[in-house]
């Protein structure tokens, strides 16, 4: 594995000694100092939980280093968890249970685009997006994804290479209300044109 470069951030001294001793204690592991933070492909953020202050400066992070965040905290609730994956945070570690091994791995999955969270915290998160899909995209007749069955067809056939002519007349439709469907699509998902359109809706496995 290439060398994870990672910074640490922590609320006191000694919680912050302590975790870069068990990510220094690793060969694939190069934990960044100061000015270098900006470097990091994974931040490791510990709190006793998930405070206001903690919060802003997840934000801050987010927009200045922009990597995943592992999260070592005392105690989160649902709410705060939903906050904490808003803040790119894609793996959390309960502070009791911190070993160098539970760390180091957390940081690797981060760095490969995974995320680690115990049991209780994805079931938690699970529900989440069954209500949302309940109570949020199904009354409007979206998906997970954010798309109409309309648009799913549309997108369906431009990704086999049919023109606007062609996807109207394959879906009984007027030209117009495919232009419709695909200026929706890329209007509300902020899409570039109709190729971004299409790799977006392959990416989210609709099509």
């Amino acid at each position: 594995m290439d060398q994870v470069r990672v910074a640490v951030q922590a609320s006191d001294p000694l919680s912050h000694a302590g975790l870069v001793g068990f990510l220094q204690s690793r060969s694939e592991i190069t934990v960044l100092r100061g000015t270098r933070r900006a470097e990091a492909d994974v931040l490791v953020v510990a709190a006793d939980r998930l405070s206001a202050d903690v919060v802003a400066g997840l934000r801050r992070s987010a927009t200045e280093v922009a990597a995943p965040v592992v999260l070592v905290v005392g105690e989160i609730s649902e709410a705060e968890l939903l906050t904490a994956v808003e803040c790119r945070v894609v793996a959390i570690l309960p502070r009791p249970a911190v070993t160098a091994e539970r760390l180091v791995h957390s940081v690797t999955a981060a760095a490969v685009g995974g995320g680690v969270m115990p049991p209780n915290l994805v079931g938690e998160l699970l529900k989440h997006i069954e209500r949302l899909q309940r109570d949020v995209l199904a009354p409007n007749g979206l998906n997970g994804a954010g798309l109409t069955p309309r648009e799913v067809d549309v997108l369906r056939l431009m990704a086999d290479g049919l023109d606007t002519n062609e996807i109207a007349s394959k879906l009984c439709y007027s030209e117009r209300t495919v232009k419709n469907v695909i200026y929706g699509v890329t209007h509300r998902l902020k899409l570039r044109n109709r190729s971004h359109a299409v790799a977006y809706a392959l990416r989210a496995g609709m099509i």
